[in-house]
């Protein structure tokens, strides 16, 4: 698969999303966790989706509960927590795996066009990020340390650069 339209993921309510619902869109891809110490994480993808929503930037959360069992809580837990804790507006989707015999697809793909260092396609650990170009092409991949705000530049990179 070339690109992240080829996908479909459940929202946070269990409702079927074709990701090509974004085409055309700057991609944050993230993994999130409602009990991890990169949570307050969520406050700096807000800021982002804030900043940059209305000139085509979308942050897309999937959480994702096989990092330290950092995620316990069902549908309903998460989105009032996201929407409670950090006023989250932006796309949450049901919980998935990202590692292993069940991975969701997307995080499938996404390692595998992307891997980490020393070309691992693990994901490992919450909060790992992946920004897609608006073809849907992934343009990099960040480790979980990385606080959404260091991302800003290749955002702006991506949305102002049609050739990027």
């Amino acid at each position: 698969m070339s690109n992240v339209y080829q996908f479909e993921a459940n929202s946070l309510s269990g409702q079927p999303v074709s990701l090509t619902d974004f085409r055309g869109k700057v991609l944050l891809i993230v993994n999130t966790a409602s009990e991890c110490g990169f949570t307050p994480q969520y406050a700096g993808l807000q800021a982002l989706q804030d900043a940059y929503q209305t000139r085509g930037f979308d942050v897309l959360g999937f959480p994702c509960n096989q990092f330290g069992k950092q995620e316990p809580g069902d549908a309903d837990e998460i989105g009032a927590f996201c929407e409670s804790r950090f006023h989250v507006t932006f796309p949450m989707f049901e919980k998935i795996d990202v590692n292993g015999a069940n991975a969701h697809p997307l995080y499938r793909w996404l390692t595998a066009e992307k891997p980490g260092l020393l070309g691992t396609q693990a994901i490992k650990w919450n909060f790992t990020k992946f920004l897609l170009r608006r073809d849907g092409t992934i343009y990099k991949r960040y480790a979980p340390t990385t606080k959404p705000e260091e991302i800003r530049g290749d955002i702006e990179t991506l949305l102002t650069d049609p050739g990027s």
